[in-house]
């Protein structure tokens, strides 16, 4: 069934709109392994492309769709980093273009000291990703995508979140449809007020909506504060959503569609390396399942696989599974746990 109609005659499946930037995470492979530890006391690191838009760009690339981005990168070494891989990756950069000011791309060092436990340390003074203008805006790179997803990340300040919003509104001008991440993160944000205006912009024209409980009640707090999950949906249903998601952590997610229907699952058990990361692969792998025509459940349950797979690695980009990879793991999961293990 298919829950959301796609313009199949587009030649881009998904443009993605928002942060990249770089990991350091404690290193953990075949020749050096931190343990769960402080991060002052970690002594090697692993290098990796970061940010929520640009490892959901990663993940679909790998399930065959084919993504672009509208981005700012750092005209440095760190910038080549990032559009190289980018590039190795099968992801269109021509609207991933060069800061002029000296900004630089946000570093993101990692701590991790259990299972359950993760921190970070961000380095995002005079950072690049903000510096999106409305003039590196293409209508007609928007026009030839089925999709354009926006991260909340985006709207933190000008010009980035001008940018944005002339990207949502030009997408809704081409009948393209609008994803909306809200990935929150608190840096850059000055208050709750701001955040809840310029989220609930973006989500009154997002044809779907994607987060946790907690980022729908910053979004609705000038609305209406304190919302149920299916109250939350039925207001966003009432503009343009046609699909809402809402995750709960380690107690599962939930869909809500237009036709009045819902969806719960649950995680997947895994032995967790990391407490994050999870949601950019929960992402890609829901998105995939819904340019595939699954039904609800099915996007539902490969989004919830490639989120379990995603915290037990040390990253959040490298790796990000192919699809015979989730469908393994899935298999071998019920195997193990039994068949209706995800499915509420």
């Amino acid at each position: 069934m298919k829950y959301v109609e796609f313009d199949t005659s587009r030649p881009m499946d998904l443009v993605l709109l928002g942060r990249i930037a770089i990991d350091f995470n404690p290193a953990y492979n075949d020749q050096v392994k931190e343990e769960f530890k402080p991060l002052k006391d970690v002594h090697t690191f692993e290098k990796f492309v970061g940010g929520s838009p640009a490892n959901i760009a990663v993940g679909v690339t790998r399930h065959g769709l084919k993504a672009g981005f509208l981005g700012k990168v750092s005209d440095d070494q760190f910038g080549d980093f990032v559009t190289e891989y980018f590039k190795g990756q099968g992801i269109d950069t021509s609207h991933v273009t060069r800061c002029t000011g000296g900004e630089k791309l946000g570093l993101t060092f990692t701590e991790m000291l259990s299972d359950r436990e993760s921190h970070i340390l961000m380095y995002r003074n005079c950072i690049a990703d903000l510096q999106l203008h409305v003039d590196d805006i293409d209508e007609e790179y928007i026009r030839k995508s089925k999709a354009l997803l926006v991260s909340g990340t985006a709207l933190a300040e000008s010009p980035s979140r001008e940018a944005a919003l002339k990207a949502v509104m030009l997408a809704r001008k081409n009948n393209t449809k609008i994803i909306f991440d809200i990935d929150y993160r608190e840096y850059n944000w000055t208050g709750s007020d701001e955040i809840s205006i310029y989220y609930s912009i973006v989500a009154k024209e997002a044809d779907i909506i994607m987060g946790s409980r907690e980022e729908f009640d910053l979004t609705e707090k000038l609305i209406r504060p304190g919302m149920t999950d299916v109250e939350s949906a039925a207001v966003w249903h009432g503009h343009h959503a046609e699909i809402v998601v809402i995750k709960h952590g380690m107690k599962g997610s939930a869909a809500y569609t237009s036709d009045g229907q819902s969806f719960s699952i649950k995680p997947f058990p895994v032995e967790a390396r990391k407490s994050f990361g999870g949601g950019d692969g929960y992402g890609a792998g829901f998105l995939y399942g819904l340019y595939q025509g699954w039904e609800m459940i099915d996007c539902l349950e490969f989004g919830s696989a490639e989120a379990s797979m995603m915290v037990r690695s040390n990253n959040c980009s490298e790796s990000l599974p192919w699809t015979d990879e989730v469908h393994t793991f899935i298999k071998e999961e019920k195997e193990k746990f039994g068949e209706m293990l995800a499915r509420v």
